[in-house]
This record gives C-alpha cells, sequence and structure tokens, in this order.
C-alpha cells in the first residue's frame, strides 16, 4: 500500500452547504406564511336559499354604529357599494378597503375587518351566514364577527359604516 497524500476537496465546505441549505428552507417557510393581497378584487355570496326580491329599498335602518374598527381599514367617504350589492344572509369582501360588509337580516347591514385574527390572511368568501377565511379555514359570524371554528380564537373587528338610503359607506 502506497501512502498518498490526502487533498482537501475543492468545492464548498459541508458547513456552507448546510447553512445555504437551512437558509433557503427559511425563505421558503416564510414566503408560504405571507398571505396574499387581491388588490381591489371583491366577492360576493348569497346565502345559500336567499332570493333577490324585494330589500333594497330603506335599507337605513340597521347601520351599524359601534365597536372597535379594524385600524388598517380604509378612512371613510365615497359610497362602498349599494344596499342591492348585498345579499340578505350572505355579504361581498372588499379586498382593497380591508372590509367586508354583510346583511345578517332584512335590512339590517354590519361591516368586519376583512383581515383574519388568526394569520392575517384576507377573508375571501360569505355563504350561508359565515365569512370564510381560506388560509387555514378559519369561520366568522355574519351576526356578530365571533369565531364559528378556528384556528382563530378572536372575532373580527367591527368596522363603522353608514347606510344612507340605498348607498353603504365606511364611517
Amino acid at each position: 500500500m502506497t501512502s498518498a497524500s490526502i487533498k482537501p476537496s475543492s468545492g464548498p465546505a459541508r458547513r456552507t452547504v448546510v447553512t445555504a441549505a437551512g437558509v433557503a428552507g427559511l425563505a421558503v417557510a416564510l414566503t408560504a406564511c405571507g398571505g396574499s393581497d387581491d388588490g381591489g378584487s371583491s366577492e360576493s355570496v348569497s346565502a345559500g336559499s336567499a332570493s333577490s326580491g324585494g330589500t333594497s329599498g330603506g335599507g337605513s335602518e340597521g347601520a351599524s354604529s359601534g365597536g372597535t374598527g379594524g385600524g388598517d381599514n380604509a378612512a371613510g367617504g365615497g359610497a362602498l357599494t349599494t344596499t342591492a350589492d348585498i345579499p340578505e344572509g350572505g355579504g361581498k369582501v372588499f379586498g382593497s378597503e380591508k372590509v367586508v360588509v354583510v346583511q345578517p337580516s332584512a335590512g339590517t347591514y354590519k361591516a368586519y375587518s376583512a383581515v383574519c385574527t388568526h394569520a392575517g390572511c384576507g377573508v375571501k368568501s360569505v355563504a350561508d351566514g359565515i365569512i370564510n377565511c381560506p388560509c387555514h379555514n378559519s369561520n366568522f359570524s355574519i351576526e356578530d364577527g365571533s369565531v364559528k371554528s378556528g384556528p382563530a380564537t378572536k372575532p373580527l373587528p367591527e368596522v363603522k359604516i353608514t347606510v344612507s338610503g340605498d348607498s353603504i359607506s365606511l364611517a
């Protein structure tokens, strides 16, 4: 047997490769945790058997008046939508304003932050009296924003709106 001299390899050191793999894995994990911002999209979904008949007039009786609003929502001002656009038992998500407007019962309109209290994802739909977050399947009641199923543990914050005639605006 001959004795050959041992030369270090010319490639990167094992420590460098392991560190790079760890950093890459962390970057992927952080990217996957980030929420998507739909910009100006909005989605409207009615209750399972909601009809479109005759509730668009005189809808100011149920205007939301209080609660602590989500601080990152757009300031009040121009009309957000009309009462005819919000189905009874359903609602509509306004992604760019980060608000969801709902009509739990005929003529009663409420609004909540459209940012899920679990991981900050945007809620995407309203159906059958439930506001749905697709990120981890948290569900919230349109009656009061309370958690119907988790992993979220805190309710959606109420957002102040005003209803004037058939126009709904952020307060």
